[in-house]
């Protein structure tokens, strides 16, 4: 008998910038990391196009990201769930 270990998905949280394609959405994963030499923190912007179902992810929605196989030329990502909404002024 042998056993399967599989290892778990990864998962990033970003925020949706882009909605316009049918089932798609483009998500910003911001994050910082001190400059090896200057010592100052860099912000790095990945940009990630990820699968929306139902299109119902509107923009400025924080998601989070699963990784999974892939469904076209760029997705890679599927959207799990919104942890929040932008706040509307």
């Amino acid at each position: 008998m042998s056993t399967v270990i599989r290892k778990e998905r990864a998962k990033r949280v970003g925020t949706v910038v882009k909605n316009g394609a049918d089932k798609s959405v483009v998500v910003a994963i911001t994050r910082k990391y001190k400059h090896p030499i200057y010592g100052k923190f860099v912000t790095k912007i990945t940009k990630i196009m990820a699968h929306d179902h139902d299109n119902k992810y509107k923009l400025g929605d924080k998601v989070i990201l699963q990784e999974t196989r892939p469904l076209s030329k760029r997705k890679r990502w599927r959207v799990v769930q919104k942890m929040e909404t932008k706040k509307q002024a």
